[in-house]
């Protein structure tokens, strides 16, 4: 299934604390139940005023659904053609 890297403009999502992403991660969970088993959420980077979320889904318009009935802003979606790591210079 295609991975894709959302970018999330939040500013001061950094400052949350554990109990207020915990709460943005279960709304999250929840719409993802709902749209069902096609999409699916890896993981995600809190960083100060973004998100940075990896996800698998078919394309990019599920997850631009999720995004929507979530209340999370998805201002890019981009597909990842590729991983790279240490290894890949070898």
């Amino acid at each position: 299934m295609p991975q894709f890297v959302i970018e999330r403009d939040m500013p001061g999502v950094g400052g949350l604390g554990a109990e207020e992403l915990k709460g943005a991660s279960q709304g999250s969970c929840s719409v993802l139940r709902q749209l069902g088993p096609d999409i699916q959420w890896v993981h995600s980077y809190v960083t100060d005023d973004k998100i940075y979320c990896i996800y698998r889904a078919p394309n990019a318009d599920l997850i631009r659904q999720h995004a929507e009935t979530a209340g999370f802003p998805a201002n890019s979606i981009a597909e990842v053609r590729a991983t790279i790591d240490p290894t890949t210079a070898e």
